[in-house]
Formats: structure tokens, sequence, C-alpha cells
């Protein structure tokens, strides 16, 4: 193989490599979020009310898979593998840009989304807190509309707190989480866009490496033949 081939091989094996570590923390994080499933019910159950752990390990599981395609490739230099991480790395970017420009464009329904994702973790609460209590913790908020959602209870899970040990009125997060999680998207929606477009401009350069390198592993291919 010549020295450019070897040049390209290299940084397309590395770059997939740095890929392939991100996919797997993706997929470790969002299980450490995901609840615990004891049956096919609880798995029904989680699957509606925790979105953002399933999304973080399904990106986690396709980025690990586009990049064991590149690595493979790049290692075996083969000109089929190269082609398809080629295809699916064009994929997941274009689908990526369509998320950014629907997040840009459809920000109001987005957050909408958000919202309701809320919502449906306070409805299952009863069955799995755990997601409930993990809004709570990260977002320093307490209850769906505010710490008065708890007054049936008599008292606060310590979650509700920043005094875990003494959950108390003068200790309770005074605002709803349903609020704060809107508000957190919406601050941080303009640094998540500008991101991903960074993001699928990285791809993008990795498509073009994975293209060089399927191409010149064909025309090596042909010219050994004569």
């Amino acid at each position: 193989m010549s020295c450019g081939i070897s040049m390209v091989k290299y940084i397309l094996f590395i770059f997939n490599l740095l890929c392939s570590i991100c996919g797997i923390l993706l997929i470790v994080f969002g299980a450490l979020l995901f609840s615990k499933v004891h049956n096919i019910d609880d798995f029904a159950d989680a699957l509606r009310t925790q979105q953002v752990p399933v999304t973080m390990i399904i990106l986690g599981a396709i980025i690990l898979l586009i990049s064991w395609f590149g690595c493979c490739g790049a290692i075996r230099e083969s000109y089929c593998m190269s082609m398809t991480y080629s295809i699916l790395l064009f994929v997941l970017m274009i689908g990526q840009l369509a998320l950014v420009i629907y997040m840009w464009v459809q920000k109001d329904k987005f957050l909408g989304i958000m919202g309701d994702t809320v919502e449906r973790a306070w409805e299952h609460r009863t069955r799995r807190s755990d997601y409930m209590d993990a809004i709570q913790i990260s977002m320093k908020c307490c209850g769906r509309s505010g710490y008065a959602d708890y007054s049936y209870q008599g008292k606060f899970p310590p979650s509700c707190c920043r005094d875990t040990n003494n959950c108390s009125n003068a200790t309770v997060y005074p605002i709803g989480c349903k609020v704060a999680f809107v508000e957190f998207w919406d601050r941080n929606s303009d640094i998540i866009k500008y991101a991903g477009l960074v993001i699928a401009g990285i791809e993008f350069v990795g498509f073009i490496f994975a293209c060089c390198l399927a191409n010149s592993i064909r025309n090596y291919r042909r010219r050994a033949d004569y």
C-alpha cells in the first residue's frame, strides 16, 4: 500500500477509536440512568418514562456499530467495509443535521416534548420513581409543578431537598421540575445546536476520508490485477 493510503488509514482508525469510546460511554451512562427492569411490564414502563436514557443507549449503540465498521475497514483495508462505513456515517450525519434543523425551526414544539417527558415521569412515579428522583436531583426541583404536589404525602422525598437528611419547607427546592426541565433545554438549546453542527462537520470530514480510503483501495487493487 502507498504512504498516502497508510496515512488515511491511520487517521480513520484513530478517529473511529475515539468515536467507539464515545459510544461506549453513552451506553454506560444511559444504562446507569435506566431504572432496574425486573419484568416485561417494568421494561414497557421504562421505555415510556425514560426516553433520555433509552436515546443515549440507542445512539451509543449506533455510534459503536458505525465506528466498528470504520475501524475494521481501515485495519483490513477492505473496500466493502470502508464504503459501508462511509454510507452509515453519511446517514448518521444527515439524521443529526435533521435533528438540529428540527430544534432550530420547531424549538417551541421541542420544549413541549421536554415538558411532556416530566409529565410522564410524574405519572409513573408510584411504580418507578427512580427517573423522577433523578430529575429532581439534577434539576434541583421538586414535583411536577412545585413542592405542593407532594402535599398529599405529608412529606417530601429526599431528592426534593438541598439537605437530604433534613427535608423540610426550609430546604425544599421551590421550583417545579417541568418548568426547570424546560428552562434547562431552553437555555442550552443553542449550545446543543451549534455542537451538533460541529460534530456533523467532523463526521463529514470522516466521511471524506473514508471515501478517499475506499477509492484508493479499489484503485490499488485494480492496478495490482494488471
